[in-house]
């Protein structure tokens, strides 16, 4: 069956009473990484055991004006560097594209070098207001020495900092919860959000929640009929899901969704944890980290 996305989502604000979305999880990059990061998901089916077709593959203004037309207030442009000598890059990129688009969070990202503390400094100092960090692309230790500086600074500041480390689509060689736990030990001021709710390691990132207050999980992909099929989530946490309802945050990861942008909405609802509980995690748990009022 065909979805009407913007007339669904429209009729979902409607019905609790939402001025709007927040997404903390949408990509946008310079055109020439994005173009990148869409051939590798149309060659990802040896890594993930299926196809992954990109469903809003479309110019930049397009995926801003299909976004708004969804009803997102604010957003993200999360980016990430795969190798030295490339986020001081991405984040002039970022700080330009904040500039120009009023309603996407100022994001930033840092990679182990030398150079990090340096330029986290700036991008904060500029206005960056989340970061971005993916331990399997990038392919590195969140407790490599050399980020020791960058996690000080970003807990002294309070910026969050949006982290993929669970172990989906694919395990990488650092991710998974356990030096997470070992960051948060180290530096327990961090505000980490952890991005698909640790998937597949869902229970043991909502154990490290228990025991870190500051801690936040976005809904990325997780409870849609994609996720679900590979990665379920486990039913036995439906409980802590309800009690952690401060502490977690819409995100879709548009536009690189292999189904239309309903669906992560949908998912949310098919949970039946109640209206109030959609609100926080759709709409007020992000205008409160973000101070978006």
């Amino acid at each position: 069956m065909t979805v009407d996305t913007a007339a669904y989502l429209a009729g979902f604000r409607r019905r609790l009473d939402l001025p709007a979305l927040v997404d903390v999880h949408t990509h946008f990059m310079p055109d020439q990484v994005m173009r990148k990061v869409w051939a590798y998901f149309d060659q990802a089916g040896p890594l993930t055991g299926r196809p992954w077709p990109i469903t809003y593959r479309d110019d930049e203004q397009v995926r801003l004006k299909t976004l708004r037309d969804f009803g997102v207030r604010a957003f993200t442009s999360l980016v990430y560097p795969h190798k030295p000598r490339m986020a001081a890059w991405l984040n002039e990129w970022t700080a330009e594209f904040a500039a120009r688009t009023p309603d996407c969070l100022h994001t930033a990202t840092f990679y182990p070098e030398p150079e990090a503390p340096e330029y986290v400094r700036a991008a904060i100092a500029g206005g960056a207001r989340v970061f971005k960090v993916h331990i399997q692309v990038g392919a590195f230790s969140p407790l490599d020495p050399l980020l020791d500086p960058v996690w000080a600074i970003l807990a002294e500041s309070g910026v969050p900092v949006l982290i993929h480390c669970g172990s989906g689509p694919a395990p990488g060689e650092f991710t998974g919860p356990v030096p997470i736990g070992e960051l948060l030990r180290r530096f327990p001021g961090l505000r980490l959000i952890i991005a698909h709710m640790g998937t597949p390691e869902y229970t043991e990132f909502l154990d490290l929640a228990e025991s870190h207050p500051l801690l936040r999980l976005d809904t990325t992909m997780v409870w849609t009929d994609f996720s679900e099929s590979d990665a379920p989530f486990p039913p036995g946490e439906r409980e802590r899901l309800r009690r952690f309802g401060d502490r977690i945050l819409f995100g879709s990861d548009f536009p690189n969704i292999p189904y239309p942008y309903a669906e992560a909405v949908r998912a949310l609802e098919r949970l039946d944890l109640g209206d109030d509980w959609l609100r926080k995690v759709c709409h007020d748990n992000a205008v409160a980290l973000f101070d978006l009022r």
